[in-house]
């Protein structure tokens, strides 16, 4: 077959399959009670080809894009939580861009505190724009589906892809039609005194027969719902205003309503060229760019420095908290029909970049430095502006066998050349004025930093990886069949990274801390996987997968009165072999998957902090593991009645102590690791009924339900040491079609349940009156409140 046939048999597929699971579609409702109670499969491109879901031997869920729009999802956070067993630290738009916090199959060793801040080690789950390797945070708009790949996949995808990785597939233009959606969307949440608003265009344009642009574009502006009730006003400088005398504890305090608002621009241009019946090419360009006014957390329940009590959706920091994040990329693609298989090259460029600020006060104060080091100035106020970059150039070239025959293959070669980026400057706003005046013996450059900088952090990671992959699929007769896969690669990463104390440069026995590291592996990972078809619609399975992420380097100080052990400066890689039973199966009105599963974890990396003077850094434990059962089915009560289920089991704990470089023990045998619930449960319950002849109405209910976790990995630790209870979200909507118009009534998190996903206890970031600091660093990440809105979509 022709690239062309090809590509448009998939599409024919794929939006039958699409309509079929999701039977609130807004084109084709006013039909769906006339078709068969029948539910066709979904066709995914995980195994770098077209498949049907149903028929990939391994644990694999798929999305649509229709489905997302029907349902009014918000954000990546709550489409993943629609995934049975896919986790998701919940910390707003704040931090959605800063840190990837999907967790799958418990890989998970990161305490919840520790999401503040871009991290130099890679995530334990990567995520993909089509073919390109990026963390952003991505808006879901005019995608094609999403999938989510679970266990490690380091055959096909690589370094990263520890626990699974998540596909976010654009659709493409269409060739041949003019056509296009403006859509818009209002909401109200509970705690918020504004209104939130999204508006979004998509555009498919024909030039001939040959060529198709499409354009999307979404702006979105959400009002904030956290009052930061004791902001220090602040001076041109930065500084807080001093009321008075210059050492006196007073200061000015102002609210700010609805501090934590969030804007975000979003652009994407496709455009997809037959070249001929064996040529095509797609290209295109995203950009993203994203501000947060503050961060979504509660100080409810924590005192002031007064005695006061926070009350609910306010804030006890004493400066904002703002974030921006900016993404831009690039991509093409170029697919040749060889006749006996299809040549790929994927081509692609990105470069993410960001930057916070965040409130350091309270921590400053819980370690006595305010009163300690820092002499008790009145108005305390310690900034950390925090920066992050990843940019990176990506090359794939792969083979993909024609499906015929009982021998397939996919045979390719990737290489990447990624720049990594993570950087902070810690501020003591106004202390040299304040220090100049109170002690004469501090002579300008002695004693202080002439910007009040008191530490600042660099660390610059260049990550070359180079591989070739391959995987064989054979049938014997029409019943069994036997994948093999491996994946050489070869990565090295060298590592610049810096720390320096400005505050201390005179008074101390100190100089810069610079480290520069070169470390490299080459290794091959293994799959191994076997089915057997019970019957056409039955297949049991068993696999066999390893995953790999690569180690790295951080700069703390080994001289002088701030040194630390050089057991700190480097952290190695770590590996998973994960080993999978699972059966499959359908009919018409019914699609069903289970698993159960057992990770072993090799040298689990934890981002966490020196043990002397909380300097940033990684480091390996010895072992961990996890294992659990996954179910997942989704059927057809009815013609009208659609159902979907899904619940997961995971048991993720430590297997032998973790010791710190230094021997001190960071956690203990049989912890459990933290972030990871015992168990997830997903619910949904959608009702097609024709109102009139050209007039549908879709009912949905949807439910997520986690049991409690773990804020750090230390379960008994006195400062990070907390159970987050469980909680459950719950959805509905009610959505009206008449031809072409969609008019949507939606509830989110009805309950109104406050999810949280991370605590920065008192004793972490708390208040400290005999220090002068009367406000509060401690918070709980909060799932977004109770939300009602209004959706109307308009196709032309």
């Amino acid at each position: 077959m022709s690239v062309r046939k090809k590509i448009t048999s998939l599409a024919l597929l794929s939006s039958t399959a699409l309509v079929a699971a999701t039977p609130g579609l807004a084109q084709d409702a006013a039909q769906s009670t006339e078709n068969q109670i029948k539910l066709e499969e979904i066709v995914v491109t995980a195994t770098r080809r077209a498949t049907m879901v149903q028929d990939i031997p391994y644990n694999i869920s798929a999305l649509s894009g229709s489905e997302i729009d029907d349902m009014k999802m918000i954000d990546a956070t709550e489409m993943l939580r629609s995934i049975p067993g896919i986790v998701v630290a919940d910390r707003g738009n704040r931090n959605a861009a800063t840190k990837n916090d999907i967790r799958i199959r418990g890989l998970n060793v990161d305490g919840a505190a520790r999401g503040d801040y871009a991290a130099s080690s890679a995530p334990t789950v990567a995520t993909y724009i089509n073919d390109t390797p990026v963390f952003a945070n991505m808006m879901l708009k005019d995608l094609e589906r999403v999938e989510v790949l679970r266990g490690p996949q380091g055959t096909l995808y690589g370094s990263g892809a520890l626990g699974g990785a998540v596909r976010y597939i654009t659709r493409k233009p269409v060739l041949g039609e003019f056509s296009g959606t403006v859509s818009g969307t209002g909401s109200s949440t509970k705690g918020s005194g504004g209104i939130s608003w999204t508006g979004d265009v998509v555009l498919n344009v024909p030039l001939g027969d040959k060529i198709a642009l499409r354009a999307v574009a979404s702006h979105l502006d959400n009002a904030g719902i956290i009052d930061y009730v004791n902001v220090y006003e602040l001076d041109n400088s930065g500084a807080p205003v001093i009321p008075g005398d210059i050492n006196d504890t007073d200061a000015s305090y102002k609210t700010v309503k609805d501090a934590d608002t969030a804007e975000i621009d979003f652009l994407r241009l496709s455009a997809f060229m037959e070249v001929s019946d064996a040529i095509d090419i797609s290209l295109m360009y995203t950009t993203q760019s994203d501000e947060a006014g503050s961060r979504r957390a509660t100080a409810e329940g924590f005192l002031d420095g007064y005695g006061n009590e926070y009350g609910a959706y306010t804030s006890g920091s004493v400066q904002l908290e703002p974030s921006e994040a900016d993404l831009e990329m690039f991509a093409a693609e170029i697919n040749v029909d060889l006749g006996f298989a299809t040549l790929t090259s994927s081509t692609s460029h990105y470069d993410v970049h960001g930057s916070a600020i965040s409130e350091n006060t309270g921590f400053y104060a819980q370690k006595n430095w305010l009163g300690g080091l820092y002499y008790n100035s009145p108005r305390p106020l310690a900034r950390a502006d925090r920066s992050f970059g990843d940019k990176a150039f990506i090359q794939e070239v792969r083979l993909v066998s024609d499906n015929e025959g009982p021998l397939n293959w996919v045979a390719g070669v990737y290489y990447q050349d990624q720049d990594k980026t993570v950087g902070q400057t810690s501020t003591l706003a106004g202390y040299k004025a304040w220090a100049s005046q109170m002690f004469g013996w501090m002579s300008p450059g002695f004693g202080y930093d002439e910007n009040d900088n008191d530490f600042i952090y660099t660390d610059l990671s260049k990550v070359k990886e180079t591989a070739v992959y391959g995987e064989v699929t054979y049938d014997i007769g029409d019943s069994l069949h036997l994948t093999g896969g491996m994946r050489w690669f070869d990565s090295s990463v060298s590592s610049d990274a810096e720390v320096q104390l400005p505050f201390w440069d005179s008074l101390a026995s100190w100089a810069p801390a610079r480290t520069v590291t070169e470390s490299g592996k080459k290794d091959v990972l293994f799959k191994g996987n076997i089915s057997y078809d019970v019957q056409d619609d039955t297949m049991i399975y068993a696999t066999i997968s390893e995953g790999y992420r690569r180690g790295g380097a951080a700069a703390v100080p080994t001289t002088g009165n701030f040194a630390e052990d050089p057991a700190w400066l480097a952290y190695g890689s770590d590996s998973v072999v994960n080993y999978e039973l699972g059966i499959k199966g359908s009919s018409d009105r019914l699609r069903y998957s289970a698993s159960v599963f057992y990770v072993d974890w090799s040298n689990p990396q934890i981002n966490t902090a020196t043990s002397n003077w909380g300097f940033f850094t990684a480091a390996n434990g010895d072992t961990a593991a996890t294992k659990g059962v996954e179910l997942e089915m989704e059927g057809q009560l009815s013609q009208a009645l659609h159902y979907s289920f899904g619940y997961a089991y995971v048991d993720a704990k430590l297997t032998s102590d973790f010791i710190a470089p230094t021997g001190a023990v960071i956690a203990e045998d049989g912890n459990r690791l933290p972030g990871i619930p015992k168990h997830t449960l997903n619910v949904a319950l959608d009702y097609t009924k024709d109102i009139t002849s050209d007039i549908v109405m879709v009912t949905r209910l949807d439910g997520y339900y986690q049991s409690d976790t773990k804020n750090y990995i230390n379960n008994t630790h006195p400062t990070y040491g907390q159970t987050h209870s469980g909680f459950s979200i719950w959805n509905a909507s009610l959505a009206f079609t008449k031809d072409n118009i969609n008019v949507t009534l939606f509830a989110k998190n009805i309950f109104n349940q406050a999810g949280m996903s991370a605590s920065y206890s008192a004793a972490y970031m708390g208040t400290d009156p005999s220090q002068n600091y009367f406000g509060s660093g401690a918070k709980h990440e909060i799932t977004l409140p109770r939300t009602l809105g209004l959706a109307v979509s308009v196709d032309f």
